[in-house]
């Protein structure tokens, strides 16, 4: 049931996303290219949480859309030669790959400008200055961008990084995105956000430590993507600090972590609570 309503959601976001690239030109087609696929788990997370604040879901869809945009042309990026120089994306070849590098750049360059237009959204109500500008803090230098530079810093430092360093870079790589989407509800309704923050706080680690785990045991034709690459690269990581068991352990303790934090919401929050469930099962 939650993962019909997850791809559902997805489905409904990604059409809302593919229907604002205007054009059929090379450029139009490689920011399709890069949003066609994926688990949708950003937006789904926007419009639950709109749902949950009595913001309806089909005005939240430009909120969702945008989140999106932006996880897609961070993976542009991220997967470019110059960062993590991958070549499977989602099951199917990366963009520089597909096209070209000046493309791959170009393209996430504008996913990343589409976003903030989305949020431009007259249905997004008065909030829209206030989702543009957290969006902004939590795509930029003290959120996602800012994790990533850490990240690659890590990989000339003459030391490996240590769990209180990884859980910090990943909090702003992985987690500054999806904090944003689960708060994005209670901005809209102009509610409290801070049990959405605490779930997502939660919710984001354990995403990032399945990730970890999906890269040691995980199959590249059913991830999407190319897997073992962290401990070919010699990056720590949340498996090799704390051993494939402990890095479970430590992802089934943040979920039960972000299922409590939904405690002011009764039974309206379920869906979140599989969402919780659903990060750490997920197969890629």
């Amino acid at each position: 049931m939650f993962l019909e309503r997850l791809a559902g959601d997805a489905a409904r976001v990604r059409a809302h996303l593919l229907g604002a690239i205007a054009g059929e030109d090379v450029l139009a087609r490689a920011m399709r290219h890069a949003v066609a696929g994926g688990k949708g788990l950003r937006g789904f997370l926007v419009l639950e949480s709109a749902r949950l604040h009595g913001f309806g879901a089909q005005r939240a869809m430009s909120a969702a859309a945008a989140v999106e945009a932006v996880h897609g042309y961070s993976l542009v990026h991220d997967d470019l030669p110059a960062m993590d120089d991958d070549d499977l994306r989602r099951g199917e070849p990366t963009l520089h790959v597909k096209w070209d590098e000046a493309t791959a750049i170009l393209a996430g360059d504008a996913l990343q400008a589409l976003a903030f237009e989305l949020l431009c959204d007259e249905a997004l109500g008065a909030a829209r200055l206030a989702l543009v500008q957290s969006l902004a803090v939590a795509a930029g230098a003290r959120g996602m961008v800012g994790g990533q530079m850490m990240d690659i810093a890590a990989e000339s430092a003459e030391a490996p990084l240590t769990l209180e360093e990884i859980t910090r870079l990943q909090a702003g790589k992985t987690g500054a995105l999806i904090r944003w989407s689960a708060e994005a509800g209670a901005r809209l309704a102009g509610a409290d956000p801070a049990p959405m923050r605490a779930y997502a706080d939660a919710l984001g680690l354990a995403f990032q430590i399945a990730d970890d785990v999906l890269d040691v045991e995980g199959d590249a034709a059913t991830a999407g993507k190319r897997v073992g690459k962290d401990a070919d690269a010699g990056k720590a990581t949340f498996v090799s600090l704390l051993g494939l068991a402990g890095a479970k352990a430590r992802a089934r303790e943040l979920v039960e972590e972000a299922i409590a934090a939904l405690a002011p919401y009764g039974g309206r929050a379920d869906g979140l609570r599989e969402a919780a469930g659903f990060v750490i099962d997920r197969k890629s």
